[in-house]
């Protein structure tokens, strides 16, 4: 009866953590189908890659924006743990905060299709908006600071000022133009933020 009892007990956490690495994974799945092929990607290319089928998506996210709304949250909470992360890994905090702000790249394009999905609902837009730059700001803030200790970069940079130039950065690629890489113009920028690097002001 104990023996039964416990067996019991044991298995429901058990289940409440495949649960939670199986959402994992069909986060990790749509975030990265997202970046390439944007927001209104098919459900059926997430399932593809996550390896299950779509009534398995539509079970945890019964809308498109609900799905996006966990990624949104998904990838604010992996960009939260990556900058410790990535800065403990080194090699150079400045190599940190390039790498970070290549992950935080990617959740940009998920943040412009919220934008466009949550039209209807500013207020909670605004909130979602909100969380993040208490989240992030810090994070990014963290990152520069240790930049500037190792002397990698200079010191007239603030944490909100470069997330915004990047994002502005990033919305130049929503135009018709093939030629406009994001990419390579944000580390453009990241380099430009090295010591040494002659002023245009």
């Amino acid at each position: 009866m104990h023996d039964s009892g416990g067996g019991a007990g044991g298995a429901a956490p058990r289940k409440r953590a495949d649960a939670r690495r199986n959402e994992k994974s069909l986060l990790d799945a749509a975030a990265a189908v997202f970046v390439a092929a944007g927001v209104e990607a098919p459900i059926r290319d997430i399932a593809a890659r996550a390896g299950v089928g779509t009534a398995t998506i539509y079970r945890h996210f019964p809308t498109r924006a609900d799905l996006i709304i966990a990624v949104y949250r998904h990838q604010i909470e992996a960009l939260a743990a990556a900058g410790p992360e990535l800065l403990a890994a080194g090699p150079t905090p400045h190599a940190a905060l390039g790498r970070w702000i290549e992950m935080f790249i990617d959740f940009l394009v998920t943040k412009h299709g919220l934008a466009a999905v949550l039209n209807s609902d500013d207020a909670g837009f605004q909130a979602l908006h909100a969380w993040f730059l208490d989240r992030l700001v810090p994070v990014c803030a963290r990152l520069l600071d240790a930049a500037v200790a190792a002397g990698e970069i200079r010191d007239d940079v603030e944490a909100l000022e470069l997330m915004r130039g990047v994002g502005n950065l990033c919305i130049g690629a929503e135009g018709d133009n093939p030629h406009y890489d994001a990419r390579r113009l944000v580390g453009l920028l990241i380099t430009g933020l090295r010591t040494g690097q002659p002023s245009t002001g």
